[in-house]
């Protein structure tokens, strides 16, 4: 079962207490810009286990002498930096599919299963099979 950090399950008490700052201390980062919680209908304050990830994150810093200013630069750096492995991964994913796709490139799949043949456009059934492609001359 996968857990979605992005999903919106704290009010601002919780999250408060698992971050271990005030309550006071949450609604000015809200404020600010520096870590920003999902809003209701009821426009009342939600936080995710990345925004708690983010308040622990910002109490360490301020902690070690960074300003806030550093502390929201480095936080936005930390995302960008996410969203660009994010998108390599689906580029990788993109250049794995263009190569099944290509004829006579691959020859079989060795798993916990044995040798399997794998077809053009085939994929082998489970992600930790050792796949050998053959050389196009």
């Amino acid at each position: 079962m996968d857990f979605d950090e992005h999903a919106p399950l704290f009010v601002i008490s919780v999250a408060a207490e698992l971050s271990g700052m005030h309550p006071q201390t949450l609604r000015q980062y809200d404020r600010i810009g520096l870590v920003q919680p999902v809003r209701t209908s009821g426009k009342s304050r939600r936080y995710t286990m990345r925004n708690v990830a983010q308040l622990r994150e910002v109490a360490r810093l301020s902690a070690e002498g960074v300003s806030l200013e550093g502390i929201r630069r480095i936080l936005e750096l930390v995302d960008e930096n996410l969203e660009l492995k994010q998108r390599v991964r689906d580029l990788e994913q993109t250049l794995a599919d263009q190569v099944i796709q290509q004829p006579g490139s691959r020859v079989f799949a060795a798993g916990d299963r044995g040798v399997v043949r794998i077809n053009r456009g085939q994929r082998p059934d489970r992600g930790d099979s050792v796949v050998l492609y053959r050389r196009k001359r």
